[in-house]
Order: structure tokens, then C-alpha cells, then sequence
């Protein structure tokens, strides 16, 4: 069983590997980290620009960056997973969209829990290092049994997330998710953990796809993979750190 995050699928590395040439090079951890901080600056560059809009008083200019943002990652998201082979391209575009998105939505959060993005950023950053770290030392593997207890999990999440914007639709608020005390915080707490194991599972796939020798442009594919993951994380982050302010 194979990370939840579907930008991450070791098929997906083992089929490019298949099918690579020597014209596409090689795919390495060096490449691939370099990558994923490129993506990690143009997401912040972009998040910056919309929360200016935000604190400008440009209400239009934000709700069309939002809009933009949202639906325009969505459908690149896609082409991404679809065709890895155009990561080169749909990863920068996804990570300035993305940056619109999370822009606009933390600018918003923080007119009303003032630090709370900046709080969630830095502690993004920190369960990044500490996840990275506990996979470097060998203290945490992708192992079968943590595959599929947090594929298992993460899937779980999102059957409910849909079970919740379907309830959202009719005027229902779903449990838990926008709740603020114990039992939501709790539940925040959980989501914020199956996304930091997440990071696990990716990087045993990226280790995989070195080792499978993958071709070049997967480094864009892997570094697009681990920004998905980091978006959910912060944004998991931010609703967490809203439960406990309420």
C-alpha cells in the first residue's frame, strides 16, 4: 500500500522509471530538495501578494485571487498527477496558485486571531524538520504497517471532509470539524498528526524513486507531492490553532 498523497504512488515512480530515457536524466535527493524549496518560496511569494491585497482593502482583487487560487490548483493538481511528466511546468503554476489560496485565507484568519498564520507557518516548517529528522535517523520508516494504518487514516479524513461540505450545502455544520472544544480540538490534533506522517510515507516514496533511478522531471513531480502535503498540514495547523483561541 503506497502514500495517500496520490502526487506520491510508488507505482507512479517505478512506471516512470520503466518508461524513462537517457535523454531524461536522472531523478536525485539533492534535485529534488532544491526543487521543493523553489515551490515552497513561489507558494510564500504568492501568499504574500494576496495578503496584501487583503490588507489593502482590495475586497475584489482577493475574492478573485481566492477563486482563482482554489479552483485553478484543483484542476493543475490534476494535470500534475495525471501526467507527471508536465511537473516542470504545473508545479511552479501549482505552487503560485496555491500561494493565492492560502494567502487570501490566512490574511482573513488573521484579522480575527491576530499571528495566528504566522504561528501556523512556523510550526509547518518545525513538524517538517522534526518528521524529516525522525526519518533520516531510521526512528520512523515508511514500513507496510505504517503505510497502511495512515493510508487508512488519511483516507478516513477525507470521506468525512466530503461527508461534511455535502452537510455544508444543506445549512448543516458537521461535528467536530468546526468545533471548538475538547472534542474538536482533539480531532484537529489527530488530523494534524496523520498529515505530519504523510511527510513519512512521501519520503520513503522519493527515496524509492531515487533508488529506481526515476528520470529527472520526477524531482518536480516528488517536490509538487511534498508542497501538497505541507498545504494541508498548515492548513490543518491554522484550524487547530483557531479551535484553541475560541
Amino acid at each position: 500500500m503506497d502514500s495517500s498523497n496520490p502526487a506520491l504512488q510508488s507505482e507512479r515512480m517505478r512506471a516512470a522509471a520503466s518508461q524513462a530515457t537517457a535523454a531524461d536524466g536522472v531523478m536525485t535527493l539533492a534535485g529534488t530538495a532544491s526543487k521543493a524549496l523553489v515551490l515552497v518560496l513561489l507558494t510564500i511569494a504568492s501568499a504574500g501578494y494576496t495578503w496584501m491585497q487583503y490588507q489593502l482593502g482590495n475586497a475584489n482583487n482577493l475574492q478573485l485571487l481566492l477563486g482563482v487560487g482554489f479552483i485553478g490548483g484543483f484542476v493543475v493538481a490534476l494535470i500534475a498527477i495525471f501526467r507527471p511528466r508536465t511537473a516542470p511546468y504545473t508545479g511552479p503554476l501549482y505552487a503560485v496558485l496555491e500561494g493565492m489560496a492560502l494567502g487570501g485565507i490566512s490574511a482573513m484568519i488573521n484579522a480575527r486571531y491576530r499571528g495566528l498564520p504566522v504561528l501556523a507557518v512556523m510550526l509547518t516548517m518545525g513538524v517538517l524538520v522534526a518528521m524529516l529528522t525522525l526519518y533520516v535517523t531510521g526512528m520512523v520508516r515508511a514500513t507496510q504497517r505504517v503505510r497502511a494504518v495512515v493510508t487508512t487514516a488519511t483516507l478516513g479524513i477525507a470521506v468525512y471532509y466530503l461527508i461534511a461540505m455535502v452537510m455544508g450545502l444543506f445549512g448543516v455544520q458537521a461535528p467536530l470539524i468546526h468545533s471548538g472544544g475538547a472534542l474538536g480540538i482533539g480531532f484537529s490534533l489527530l488530523v494534524c498528526g496523520v498529515a505530519a506522517f504523510n511527510l513519512i510515507l512521501d519520503f520513503g516514496n522519493i527515496e524509492d524513486g531515487v533508488a529506481a533511478r526515476a528520470p529527472k522531471y520526477m524531482e518536480w513531480y516528488c517536490a509538487f507531492g511534498i508542497l501538497v502535503t505541507l498545504a494541508w498540514l498548515y492548513l490543518e495547523l491554522l484550524r487547530l490553532l483557531r479551535n484553541l483561541r475560541r
